[in-house]
């Protein structure tokens, strides 16, 4: 583990920054948390809406099962205790998107406990985060402003939808490292399939608490486990790309600071971040716990667990992306980047392997496999807006590309010629190698032809070469301009070599 903690140097000397997050995430499920209703995005106002979620009296909610099981899968998926017994509370507030005055959540026993997340960094080190919990609640409705300039609307279609809030230590030390966590949350939810992660559409989204203290006081409080009295935190609500999630942290850090070496006090309070002027703003000051009032919900009994139903989700994981990620680079010989590059997105490593297989045709060189899997194909992709998951390309192209260049038909230059019209939709590598003739030249006899032609046209060149050996290069340029790119560069390199008395 490597140590990633950012300084930020203010007037007075350096300082350090300390965050926890709070990740929101929609749970994959067809049904709401505590109602029959549907759920799914781009439905009209109001159509996604029950009894139960609106709110009428009388009204019971019912415990969605599915949903219970989304909750152990996840935090399976965190290496973290699942709870045999838990329960759901009452956390009552007044808002309009509420309907009943109170959300059902879980604050005295989630239904997971404590585990760890290992969290790679950009520069290939890593990190633990600790999880603290996982609970189950229900989302509120959405006001919208922007219909009148009188008056708000009220959509219930998101009241009582299903959220796992994931809620991690204050482990995590810089901007980078944040965004590094939610990214690897995100993807393990889309490996365990309980939540899709679509950011733009809140289905994820963070709550950063963010607080500054001088060098060295964090270790003393992490050591004893009291991190209460570290620094004044304030939480910024509902971010929801990683973008914003640095440049968030970044001014909150900095607005700290100031008002510290200022000689004032940090008010600890919920703040939101507005990208357009790059700065947070206050939304209200911080509540408590006995603010919100929370009392066990009297309609919902305490959720118990068999251990033998919380075994048999257990077994049926995928296998997740730590796991992934080192059998890739047993399996297949690569490096740790190439690994934990193609595990960012599921679809990206399945493609990979179908691919590295070869259908068929043999286990194909797996770095080259990889670098034309994450380079050439996922630029492809992005130029058009696509992810793996949507590829118009079979892994089996790909596989019989690299072939080409393996046993030499076509050179890694050509072969890019050729994924150009694998990609236009021409046809499989080898019916364009034929069609185009971008067979490589490998007949020595025609290179070596070429070589002589060249040589006699430049003897000054020729010359020179002998005391300056890298001058060689403008000789193999010119025999593959000659021969249309398609001599065999290695050959190309011996003939010369041969012939210049290298």
């Amino acid at each position: 583990m490597t140590d990633n903690t950012k300084t930020i140097q203010g007037r007075t000397g350096p300082w350090e920054l300390v965050m926890g997050l709070e990740i929101h995430a929609q749970v994959a499920s067809r049904a709401k948390l505590f109602s029959g209703a549907a759920v799914g995005f781009g439905a009209g106002p109001n159509e996604q809406v029950s009894l139960v979620d609106a709110g009428f009296p009388g009204m019971l909610p019912v415990l969605n099962k599915f949903c219970v099981e989304q909750a152990v899968r996840t935090g399976l998926g965190l290496n973290a205790k699942i709870n045999n017994r838990s329960q759901f509370d009452r956390k009552n507030y007044f808002y309009p998107d509420l309907p009943t005055g109170y959300q059902i959540s879980q604050l005295f026993y989630p239904i997971v406990g404590e585990g760890v997340v290992e969290v790679e960094a950009e520069d290939g080190s890593f990190f633990n985060v600790g999880i603290e919990r996982l609970h189950l609640e229900q989302d509120a409705g959405k006001l919208i402003h922007d219909l009148s300039p009188t008056e708000s609307y009220v959509d219930l279609n998101r009241a009582g939808t299903a959220l796992m809030e994931i809620v991690s230590r204050p482990d995590i030390r810089s901007p980078e490292e944040a965004v590094a966590y939610v990214k690897k949350i995100r993807t393990i939810l889309i490996y365990l399939g309980t939540c899709d992660g679509d950011m733009e559409k809140g289905n994820l989204r963070a709550d950063v608490n963010v607080s500054v203290c001088h060098p060295g006081q964090y270790e003393k409080f992490k050591a004893t486990g009291d991190f209460s009295h570290l620094g004044t935190r304030c939480e910024i609500k509902n971010v929801n790309s990683f973008r914003f999630i640095s440049q968030a942290i970044n001014y909150e850090a900095r607005r700290q600071i100031e008002i510290l070496e200022d000689g004032g006090k940090v008010d600890q309070e919920t703040r939101l971040y507005d990208p357009t002027a790059g700065e947070t703003r206050s939304m209200r000051s911080k509540e408590e716990a006995m603010d919100y009032r929370y009392f066990p919900d009297p309609d919902l009994l305490p959720l118990e667990l068999e251990q033998a139903w919380i075994d048999g989700i257990k077994a049926s994981l995928p296998e997740l992306p730590d796991d992934k990620r080192r059998r890739l680079m047993a399996d297949y010989g690569l490096s740790q980047y190439d690994a934990v590059v193609l595990i960012s997105e599921q679809a990206k490593a399945d493609y990979f392997e179908a691919a590295a297989q070869g259908n068929g045709t043999g286990r194909r060189d797996a770095k080259l496999v990889a670098n034309w899997v994450t380079n050439e194909l996922s630029a492809r992709l992005a130029a058009d807006g696509k992810d793996f998951s949507e590829c118009p390309l079979p892994a089996a192209h790909v596989a019989e590309l690299v072939e080409l260049i393996e046993n030499g038909t076509i050179s890694s230059k050509i072969a890019k010629e050729v994924f150009d019209h694998v990609w236009s939709g021409e046809g499989s590598p080898s019916e364009v190698v034929e069609k185009h003739g971008l067979k490589q030249v490998t007949d020595t006899g025609a290179i070596e032809k070429a070589v002589d032609e060249i040589i006699a046209a430049n003897p000054d060149k020729a010359a020179a070469v002998a005391e300056k050996p890298q001058a060689i290069g403008w000789f193999v340029g010119q025999v593959m301009k000659a021969t249309g790119g398609k001599a065999n560069p290695a050959a190309v390199n011996d003939i010369l070599k041969a012939k210049l008395g290298l």
